[in-house]
C-alpha cells in the first residue's frame, strides 16, 4: 500500500493544546516595535585625560630621540569568573550531584564551570587555547615556572638567575628580582604557602618569603641542583644534584640530615610523595629509584627507560608516578603494585617535563620539539602493553624549543609553560562546541605578538622588598662563560640578527656583533634547529665552563639583594639548561 505524499499546505496534526499554538495577532497595529537603541552597541569614548596623557608621553619620547611606541589596548578576560558561578550553584542546586548541561556553542562559555564541577568529564580540563605570551625584556631561557599558592600570580626562574612575577589575570609583567648569581634550576613553595625554596646552578639553596624577601642562603651541593621537593608536612625537603646524590634537609634549621647515594650519574629530578614518607628520583643512569627518607635505603629500582629521566611527577592521589625521558616516552607507574601502568608514545624528540592536572586524571608532557601533549588516563586500559595510548589533545607547535617546565593553576582551568625559547605562555580551556579549536588541526602555532608592557625604563618603579629593574641592567656586566659545544652541538637562539647590530631591535649592549657568534653565525636570528638528541652533560658543561668568574657588583643593593655578574665569552652562545 502506497501512502499519499503530504503536500506543503497539508496541516500536520499538533500534539499541543490549541491554546498554546501561536496565532497571528488580531490587532497588527498594536504590535510593539522598538524605536530606540536600534544601532549596534558602540565602544565607550576615549577618556580625554587618558588621550592627553598619551600625547604627553609621545612628546617626551620624541624629545628623548626615541621612537614613539604605539599603545594598543588589550582586553582582559576573567577566566576565574566560573568560580563565583560555581559557588552560587552549590548553594542552590537541587542535589549534590546536579550540574547544568553544557550547550555545545561558543557563546555558552560564560556557563563553563571550574573543572571541579565536572568530576566525570575530563574534557573540561584540556587547556589548549592559547591566551598570551610573556617575555622578559632581556631574553633568556626560562627553566622553572609555578603558580603562587593563592593562584593570583605566576613565578618563573631563568638562566640569568632572575625571578619574574607575572599577573595571573592579565598575564602581564609585575616585577623582576635578581634572586641568584647563576641559573635558577629548581624552586617550590611549601604546602602551606608561607615560604619558597630555590636552588641554582652553583648548588646554592635560598629561602624566600612570599614578598620575595630573602631569608637565608647556603651551599647545598658541590654541583648544580636539578630538583627540589618538600615533604608533606614542610619540615624537610630533598634536593637532587649533578653530584649524583640526593640530600634531605631540615627546613627550619637549614641543616643536612642525610645523603642518599645509589645513582651512578647525575640525578636530574626528585619528588616527595604528596602524603607519605617516600621519595622518587630519576637520573642520567636511566634508573628511577624509590627511597625511604628515614633510613636512606633504596626500596625499589625501575629500569624501563632507555635514556636519561628528565622529569617526575606524582599524581594528586599519590598512587601513580609519571616519568619523562630522553627516550621520547612518558611512562606511568602504579606504586601499589610497582608495575608499569601505561606507556605514552607521541613525542618526536626527547620529553623534558611532565605534570598532572589537579582534578582530573590528565597528564601533560612537554618535549624538546616544543610540543605539549595531553594524555587522558581515565579511559579503559589498553588490552596489552604494546598498544599505544593516543594523546587526547596535541599542541604540536606550542613553543619553538624545549619546554623545561609546566604548571596548572590550582583550580585546573589555566595552564602555563616555560621554554628554552625565552617565553612563558599561558593556555586556557576551549570554548564549548568551538569548531575552530586550537588542537582540532593538530595544534596551530601561537602568534608572534609578544607583550613586554610594564618593562620599559620609564615604567620601572622600585617596589619595597623587590629588586629594582631600573638603570643597572644585568647585561651591563660580564655574561655567561661560553660553552665549547663543537659541531654537533645544540645551539641556542642568537641574541640579535642582521649585519648592523645597532639597527636591530634585539641588539643588547655588551654582546658584540653577530659576526662574533660562534663560527660566524651570520645574519640569521635563529640558530639551526636541533637534529638528534641533546648532547650529554659532560659535553655541554666542560671543566672550563663550570668555573664561573664573578663580575663586578651591581652597585644596586635594594631589599638586601646583591646581583653579581658572570663571565661571558663573545665567541660563544648563551648557555642552555643542559
Amino acid at each position: 500500500m502506497v501512502l499519499p505524499m503530504l503536500s506543503m499546505d497539508t496541516s500536520i496534526p499538533m500534539l499541543l493544546p490549541s491554546s498554546s499554538i501561536p496565532r497571528p495577532p488580531s490587532h497588527p497595529h498594536l504590535e510593539w516595535t522598538p524605536k530606540r537603541y536600534l544601532s549596534d552597541p558602540q565602544p565607550p569614548p576615549m577618556d580625554d585625560a587618558r588621550v592627553l596623557e598619551q600625547e604627553m608621553a609621545a612628546a617626551r619620547q620624541l624629545q628623548d630621540g626615541k621612537a614613539v611606541k604605539k599603545t594598543r589596548p588589550r582586553r582582559t578576560v576573567d577566566f576565574n569568573a566560573g568560580m563565583g558561578r560555581w559557588n552560587i550553584l552549590r548553594k542552590h542546586r537541587p542535589n549534590s550531584t546536579y550540574v547544568p548541561s553544557m550547550r555545545p556553542a561558543p557563546p555558552f562559555v560564560i556557563d563553563l564551570l571550574p573543572p571541579i564541577a565536572y568530576p566525570g568529564n575530563s574534557s573540561t580540563s584540556l587547556c589548549t587555547k592559547f591566551i598570551h605570551t610573556s617575555t622578559n625584556k632581556i631574553r633568556c631561557p626560562v627553566n622553572v615556572v609555578t603558580w603562587t599558592p593563592e593562584g593570583r600570580r605566576v613565578l618563573t626562574g631563568s638562566t640569568s638567575g632572575e625571578f619574574t612575577l607575572w599577573n595571573g589575570l592579565t598575564f602581564n609583567f609585575e616585577t623582576i628580582l635578581q634572586a641568584h648569581d647563576s641559573a635558577v634550576r629548581a624552586f617550590q613553595f611549601t604546602h602551606s604557602g608561607s615560604f619558597l625554596a630555590s636552588a641554582d646552578q652553583n648548588g646554592i639553596i635560598k629561602y624566600f618569603q612570599p614578598n620575595m624577601n630573602n631569608l637565608t642562603a647556603w651551599a647545598g651541593h658541590r654541583e648544580a641542583i636539578r630538583g627540589l621537593s618538600f615533604s608533606p608536612d614542610d619540615r624537610r625537603f630533598a634536593t637532587a644534584s649533578d653530584d649524583s646524590t640526593i640530600r634531605i634537609w631540615s627546613f627550619e634549621e637549614s641543616r643536612e640530615e642525610s645523603v642518599l647515594t645509589g645513582h651512578g650519574w647525575d640525578v636530574k629530578c626528585v619528588e616527595w610523595h604528596p602524603s607519605k614518607g617516600l621519595l622518587v628520583s630519576g637520573s642520567k643512569d636511566n634508573q628511577i629509584k624509590f627511597w625511604d627518607p628515614r633510613t636512606g635505603a633504596v626500596l625499589s629500582t625501575l629500569h624501563q627507560h632507555k635514556n636519561t629521566i628528565q622529569g617526575l611527577a606524582w599524581s594528586p592521589n599519590g598512587n601513580l608516578v609519571a616519568s619523562a625521558s630522553r627516550d621520547q616516552t612518558v611512562r606511568v607507574f602504579d606504586i601499589r603494585a610497582m608495575k608499569e601502568f601505561r606507556i605514552l608514545r607521541g613525542h618526536k624528540k626527547e620529553v623534558c617535563s611532565v605534570t598532572w592536572h589537579p582534578v582530573h586524571p590528565i597528564l601533560v608532557s612537554g618535549g624538546s620539539e616544543g610540543a605539549v601533549l595531553h594524555w587522558d588516563l581515565g579511559g579503559p586500559e589498553p588490552t596489552n602493553m604494546q598498544s599505544v595510548t593516543q594523546p587526547r589533545a596535541t599542541l604540536s607547535q606550542a613553543h619553538d624549543s624545549n619546554i623545561w617546565s609546566m604548571a596548572f593553576h590550582p583550580m585546573g582551568h589555566l595552564f602555563v609553560t616555560a621554554s628554552n625559547d625565552h617565553t612563558t605562555r599561558f593556555w586556557s580551556r576551549e570554548r564549548p562546541g568551538d569548531a575552530t579549536s586550537v588542537f582540532s588541526g593538530g595544534g596551530e602555532k601561537p602568534p608572534e605578538i609578544i607583550d613586554m608592557s610594564g618593562q620599559d625604563d620609564e615604567d620601572d618603579a622600585m617596589v619595597p622588598g623587590f629588586s629594582y629593574g631600573g638603570t643597572n641592567k644585568w647585561w651591563g656586566k660580564d655574561e655567561d662563560t661560553a660553552v665549547g659545544l663543537g659541531d654537533n652541538s645544540y645551539t641556542q637562539r642568537a641574541p640579535f640578527s642582521g649585519d648592523d647590530p645597532m639597527g636591530s631591535d634585539d641588539f643588547i649592549p655588551g654582546f658584540g656583533t653577530s659576526d662574533n657568534l660562534g663560527g660566524g653565525a651570520g645574519p640569521s636570528a635563529v640558530a639551526p634547529k636541533q637534529s638528534g638528541p641533546l648532547p650529554g652533560q659532560e659535553e655541554m658543561w666542560t671543566a672550563d665552563s663550570r668555573g664561573e668568574s664573578r663580575g663586578e657588583d651591581w652597585g644596586n643593593r635594594r631589599g638586601g639583594w646583591t646581583g653579581r655578574g658572570r663571565g661571558y665569552n663573545p665567541n660563544g652562545a648563551r648557555r642552555g639548561r643542559y
